[in-house]
């Protein structure tokens, strides 16, 4: 056997002797829904920065056009976005 596999097995039977084996059952839940809090709040804060980044991206490139004083109405983002690169490169 291995070192760490040793250490792992020595953890366990630590546990136990010091838990009892009321107390495992009970452990083994509270890890399992702490996990699974984690997880759900893991997605909810990817979902929300995905949509938070796209809606910034939009939002960034109308301020920028209009600080520089470009009109972005019946134009396309790549449009508007040439017209910034040649606007910002002229100064």
């Amino acid at each position: 056997m291995d070192v760490i596999e040793l250490l792992i097995i020595g953890v366990i039977i630590v546990i136990f002797v010091v838990l009892g084996p009321s107390k495992i059952p009970q452990l083994a839940r509270a890890l399992g829904s702490a996990k699974k809090e984690f997880q759900e709040g893991q997605q909810a804060g990817s979902t929300t920065s995905a949509a938070s980044t796209a809606t910034m991206g939009e939002d960034d490139l109308m301020v920028a056009a209009r600080k520089l004083g470009i009109s972005t109405e019946g134009k396309t983002r790549e449009q508007i976005s040439a017209e910034i690169v040649r606007k910002t490169a002229g100064t």
